[in-house]
């Protein structure tokens, strides 16, 4: 079945840690087992498009389910970390009804959801 998924990032250790840019910032050992595990966990759904933040540790998260369903990561700068809630449901609207998953990070999801997830969690938006 198709879906709508929104994924938080997994973990990238912490920001205070990171020297230099924290667009660069990549994913931690716990973080890359949170993305393989994501493979698994949306095994069930149906996805044409993977859209992710274009922050490295999005990319990352969505990189092993992306080689595995043999799509590619499409940047969106509406999903970056900061963007608007403007920004955001319009680009939600724009691939409702299709089967998608959206990477991003938590303040975007705290605008989306008016919640939070933990690194690397998924909340289905639409099926």
């Amino acid at each position: 079945m198709k879906a709508l998924v929104l994924v938080r990032h997994a973990s990238a250790g912490d920001r205070e840690r990171c020297s230099g840019d924290d667009r660069e910032r990549p994913l931690d050992e716990r973080g890359r087992r949170q993305a393989e595990k994501l493979v698994m966990s949306l095994a069930a759904y149906r996805f044409d498009r993977i859209l992710s933040s274009p922050y490295l540790r999005c990319m990352q998260t969505m990189e092993p389910l992306a080689q595995r369903r043999g799509l590619r990561v499409e940047e969106c700068d509406e999903l970056a970390e900061g963007a608007s809630r403007e920004e955001a449901l319009g680009l939600v609207e724009k691939v409702r009804g299709a089967g998608v998953v959206l990477c991003t990070h938590g303040d975007v999801v705290l605008e989306l959801l008016g919640a939070t997830l933990r690194k690397g969690e998924t909340a289905i938006l639409e099926q």
